[in-house]
């Protein structure tokens, strides 16, 4: 076999139908659109867009896609080089203290500490989540990670998170500390 003599299979192939030549054809005159209207010129039709003058879809849409999820929590991202270059040996590291030291903006959002840079000192660490590396570095240089409780706020207080009688229990401790 050579090359010219390559075929496609029999009735892999098909002629497109070509419109708009002649009665004979019998797609002539009209061309299979039909007689007048917006569908029987060129570039009619309605398009995708078009929902029968109803606003469209993308038009309702806002412009922001996706979507916001309510039950996210934003962590304050502490690295060790910047524990290492603000603390001293023995320090214990809380909330407070890494605010009044400026490396977070408020003591009551959660903190997370990222394992980016070296730890040489032993630091006693409290926090609300900590990177493998990071608790890793800190308990070699004879530190010690404290895991602390994240506080529900907002959306993350529901149901879907707490049992109603817990939930209960909490919003009146919430209350009390309010309260005070």
């Amino acid at each position: 076999m050579k090359l010219h003599e390559l075929r496609p299979d029999e009735g892999a192939t098909k002629k497109r139908k070509r419109v708009g030549r002649g009665i004979s054809a019998g797609q002539g005159k009209t061309a299979g659109r039909g007689t007048k209207g917006q569908g029987a010129r060129s570039g009619g039709g309605k398009g995708l867009y078009f929902e029968g003058g109803q606003l469209p879809l993308v038009r309702r849409l806002p412009f922001k896609r996706g979507f916001t999820n309510i039950f996210r929590v934003e962590y304050q991202e502490v690295n060790l080089d910047d524990l290492a270059r603000v603390f001293q040996a023995g320090d214990d590291v809380t909330p407070e203290t890494l605010k009044a030291k400026r490396l977070i903006k408020k003591a009551d959002e959660p903190v997370v500490i990222l394992g980016r840079g070296e730890l040489e000192i032993a630091l006693t660490v409290h926090a609300h989540r900590f990177s493998k590396s990071a608790q890793e570095k800190i308990e070699k240089a004879g530190g010690k990670t404290n895991k602390l409780e994240l506080l529900l706020t907002g959306a993350r207080a529901t149901v879907k998170k707490l049992r109603k009688d817990q939930l209960a229990k909490y919003l009146q401790e919430q209350g009390t500390e309010q309260s005070n």
